[in-house]
């Protein structure tokens, strides 16, 4: 068997869809040249609102709730809340009635389409506390979305997979909710989607100024600490417009998340993906940290990444230029099976893999000289040509289910047999 051959890829695939949105803050000022000696945008719009006849300002609500309640639940108290976060900023207006609070907030709001121009870098994770004998797995898929202005926010999928071709995508809520801000609390910042039915219109978008363009490329792990107890984190990439670090997220339940940034000196890169477990005490990443190799670091902090090591580099042409992970490492008998991406010539993106010692992870054991996944003839346009690539894959009865994304456009999917994928792997 070929490298080619280890994956049959399956007929769904997941476009991005404009006429999903969420509500998301809304702000404007003045240039500061222009600022001074002058009430703010703030005060000058509150105070054209509260200017109008009444009469006005109701039909103005009517025409509001009968658009927006048809996209999102519980759009009053969306509304609401924004003006209580944008209260202080309209000087010494008085706003008393529920309706003109309403309509400011409003003002100070913009529907969103989260993924109007790309649904890509997927990643995916079994829903807790399910029979690892049973057939069919339910799982997590989670999406890197891309709307106005190239700004990446993060959004889910569930779905069935019976470790064969059965593979069923739920169909996505035509709602999305915004993230309420609970607090910030030793480093975390708690984000609650309380008006979320289904995890699928949960979105995460940029919240905190590192985020400003982006919450990147969500790789998520199933993770069991040392006293048994399980949760699903992820780290992902912040991005501010200049600068990239990684943050982590963590579920606190399907409709509650927090985020807290990652410190140290190995934590302002891309790419930084968690093994699922700890390993002889200490926690381990998969990073590339010099945007050329694979780099294996330790730390006994959970959110503070100080050192690591190299220990795999580029070897065959299609990873010349790079190679990196596609999603944290998975464990299986023969030790650690850890799926990459490698870059080549014009900047093609393939997906290969290879298995690390379980106990020594910075030693290779087998690697693929070849891909096995890249752009076909077919697949070699898109938002950003050329492109295969994944954060994460599941393993379900020795068999993986591998979500890739092509073009940075969309996403589709993969299955394969672990004997299979050993099998075509050189070893090292």
């Amino acid at each position: 068997m070929k490298a080619a051959e280890v994956f049959t890829k399956l007929g769904i695939e997941l476009k991005p869809d404009p006429s999903r949105t969420v509500i998301r803050p809304f702000s404007f000022g003045y240039p500061a040249a222009f600022a001074e000696g002058r009430p703010t945008r703030s005060e000058e719009v509150a105070g054209r609102v509260m200017a109008l006849d009444p009469a006005m300002r109701e039909r103005m609500l009517y025409l509001l709730q009968e658009a927006m309640e048809k996209r999102h639940h519980n759009v009053d108290d969306v509304f609401l809340r924004r003006f209580e976060e944008v209260k202080g900023e309209l000087g010494s207006a008085v706003i008393e009635e529920a309706r003109d609070r309403l309509l400011i907030g409003a003002y100070f709001s913009q529907e969103y389409a989260f993924e109007s121009a790309a649904l890509f870098n997927p990643s995916i994770v079994s829903v807790p506390d399910q029979d690892p004998d049973d057939d069919n797995i339910r799982f997590i898929l989670s999406l890197r979305g891309v709307g106005e202005g190239h700004i990446s926010s993060v959004t889910f999928r569930t779905g069935t997979w019976d470790a064969g071709d059965g593979l069923v995508v739920d169909p996505p809520s035509l709602h999305g909710v915004p993230p309420r801000i609970e607090s910030d609390n030793e480093g975390w910042v708690r984000m609650r989607s309380d008006d979320s039915q289904n995890i699928s219109e949960t979105v995460i978008f940029p919240i905190l100024p590192s985020q400003r363009q982006g919450v990147e490329d969500l790789r998520l792990v199933h993770f069991t600490d040392e006293n048994g107890v399980e949760s699903v984190i992820g780290t992902y990439t912040a991005f501010d417009g200049m600068t990239a670090r990684a943050e982590l997220l963590r579920g606190i339940d399907a409709r509650t998340y927090e985020m807290r940034a990652l410190t140290g000196a190995m934590s302002g890169y891309k790419g930084m993906a968690l093994f699922p477990r700890q390993i002889d005490g200490r926690f381990a990443m998969i990073g590339r940290q010099d945007n050329e190799n694979l780099w294996l670091l330790y730390s006994d902090d959970l959110f503070n990444w100080e050192t690591g090591d190299r220990f795999m580099g580029p070897e065959y042409p299609w990873e010349f230029v790079q190679i990196g992970n596609c999603g944290s490492p998975i464990e299986i008998e023969e030790g650690w099976l850890v799926f990459t991406h490698g870059v080549g010539m014009v900047r093609g993106y393939c997906v290969g893999a290879c298995l690390l010692d379980k106990e020594d992870p910075s030693k290779v054991l087998a690697r693929t000289s070849s891909p096995l996944l890249f752009p076909g003839a077919e697949q070699r346009g898109g938002y950003v040509p050329n492109v295969t690539y994944s954060c994460g894959a599941l393993l379900h009865k020795r068999r993986i289910l591998l979500p890739y994304a092509i073009g940075d456009e969309y996403t589709a999917f993969a299955v394969g047999d672990v004997d299979d994928l050993l099998g075509v792997m050189d070893r090292q």
